[in-house]
């Protein structure tokens, strides 16, 4: 198990990582934290170009990492910092080659909600010998340096997983889910449309959730969605 993070985050995020620094030592999985030296295996000119936008050099270093861990490990999982596994007795590695996390995302459509049913990277599983890793890498990389233009945040994240997705059916683990922020918002409230929607587009109810950091409304508010999902999971709302 691969994860990072910067030296201080908020309390919901320390969170997140004690829930799967448990979950590894319940499948007796060794927990590898990288802080400074993240970033040292990404190529100097990928630093360069997305200095704007250094999510997609993140994204890049995490597959490299992964490939030199599959060196000492038959089956290497990343998750990122603020993945909560809140269900961790069913949160199980599927038999696949690799598998990428299931992102149902609801969002509002004027006045109305919907539903995009994608791919993610918040939850990467690899084992060796995998035909997907490299190809997966070298296309990143690839990519990143032909572009011209600015990137977009999921350039070589969620936006090339889903579009691989749609033509190669990629191995997905339903239950390594991503929470949009009008379903937390239904979580603190109790219930309502957009949960019922997230859980009736869910292949399997998640028993992890990226909590998607990055649009997080406040850290109490994220607090709150966190004690809730370890009290009551989803599987009740």
């Amino acid at each position: 198990m691969i994860q990072s993070h910067q030296p201080q985050v908020p309390h919901w995020i320390r969170a997140c990582t004690e829930t799967v620094e448990d979950w590894c030592r319940q499948a007796g999985v060794d927990r590898y934290f990288l802080d400074d030296e993240f970033f040292d295996v990404v190529p100097e000119d990928i630093i360069e170009k997305t200095l704007g936008q250094p999510i997609v050099a993140t994204d890049i270093a995490r597959l490299i990492w992964i490939k030199r861990r599959l060196k000492s490990y038959a089956t290497v999982v990343w998750l990122d910092a603020d993945f909560l596994v809140f269900k961790p007795d069913e949160f199980r590695l599927p038999e696949t080659d690799f598998a990428v996390g299931r992102e149902v995302w609801i969002q509002k459509d004027k006045e109305r909600l919907r539903n995009v049913t994608q791919v993610h990277n918040a939850f990467l599983m690899f084992r060796q010998g995998n035909a997907f890793l490299e190809f997966y890498l070298d296309t990143a990389l690839r990519l990143v340096r032909r572009n011209t233009g600015s990137f977009v945040p999921q350039f070589a994240g969620p936006k090339l997983l889903t579009a691989l997705h749609n033509v190669a059916q990629l191995p997905v683990m339903e239950c390594a889910g991503m929470l949009s922020p009008l379903v937390a918002e239904d979580i603190v409230a109790g219930n309502g449309s957009a949960l019922r929607i997230f859980l009736g587009k869910s292949n399997e109810v998640p028993t992890g959730l990226n909590l998607c950091s990055s649009l997080a409304a406040s850290n109490e508010f994220m607090q709150r969605v966190v004690d809730l999902l370890l009290a009551n999971g989803l599987e009740n709302r």
